[in-house]
């Protein structure tokens, strides 16, 4: 006869890991290029002037500026004066 309990079985134990999702630079914030501004499930934002859309929606910059959310649509804003810039984002 066995002296100790069996081990038994769970369904338990089992976690995935966070995604880490949401804005991770906010309007007014300098963005480095490829620095990433969103990182989203699907597209709750889109890519304006200034940022590109990754393969898994994550917005990210491709220039240096300042980020600038304009609705559901996400800018960057170069620094200098120098740089192309629509007219809608020099309004401000």
């Amino acid at each position: 006869m066995a002296h100790k309990k069996g081990g038994g079985s769970t369904k338990n134990g089992r976690d995935s890991n966070p995604q880490y999702r949401g804005i991770k630079l906010y309007g007014g914030q300098i963005a480095k290029p490829g620095a990433i501004i969103v990182r989203q499930c699907g597209t709750k934002f889109h890519p304006g002037f200034g940022t590109r859309l990754g393969s898994d929606h994550t917005l990210y910059s491709v220039s240096e500026g300042r980020v600038v959310f304009r609705g559901r649509k996400v800018h960057v804003q170069p620094l200098d004066d120098s740089a192309p810039c629509p007219s809608f984002l020099s309004a401000n």
